[in-house]
């Protein structure tokens, strides 16, 4: 989820959310479970946003949406800001579901029946940030009819134990909680 330069690497619009997945060692370990799945054979899939630099098609209707589109560069299609980090390694075999719009990488794009296509019916959903994104996709996923296993390492939101928070009284409630570890251990 948005493990893009713009939103978490070196061209971060939010440092401080980019600094705290970088020192608890979130991006990291988003590497390491995709290295883990790709060798496992998983699926993956990158959830990105990306948008027109008229702002067409993109919704500034929250706070937060409308702070963002206020700078120019943030995450314009076709520049290094909507690149996905190099911490992923080797992505060029992976998906991408893109979305222009929203806060949540589900509603109006085409990463459901994607993934349905592909026989997915459990998902390890990785990245940033568990305020707002990582929260709605996996309230999404599950009303959709999708296990989920989340590695608690391997995602942030701020400040870090408000996103402790989320996933131990919420997140907890939809799927099971493990580790990056764990996980890498059970695909291999």
């Amino acid at each position: 989820m948005e493990l893009q330069r713009g939103v978490v690497g070196d061209l971060a619009s939010m440092p401080a959310l980019r600094d705290v997945a970088v020192e608890q060692g979130s991006l990291l370990n988003c590497g390491r479970l995709a290295s883990a799945a790709r060798r496992a054979g998983v699926p993956i899939i990158h959830a990105v946003v990306s948008w027109r630099a008229d702002r067409r098609g993109t919704f500034t209707n929250t706070p937060l949406l409308a702070s963002l589109a206020k700078n120019p560069e943030q995450m314009l299609e076709g520049t290094p800001a909507v690149e996905l980090i190099p911490e992923l390694g080797e992505t060029s075999n992976d998906l991408l579901s893109k979305r222009a719009h929203g806060l949540t990488p589900f509603t109006g794009t085409d990463l459901d029946a994607t993934l349905r296509s592909l026989g997915v019916t459990a998902l390890v959903p990785c990245g940033v940030s568990l305020n707002v994104g990582m929260l709605g996709l996996c309230l999404s996923a599950a009303d959709l009819g999708y296990e989920l296993v989340l590695c608690r390492d391997s995602t942030v939101g701020l400040p870090v134990d408000y996103g402790e928070q989320v996933i131990e009284n919420t997140i907890a409630m939809l799927g099971a909680i493990t580790s990056t570890d764990a996980l890498v251990q059970h695909w291999a």
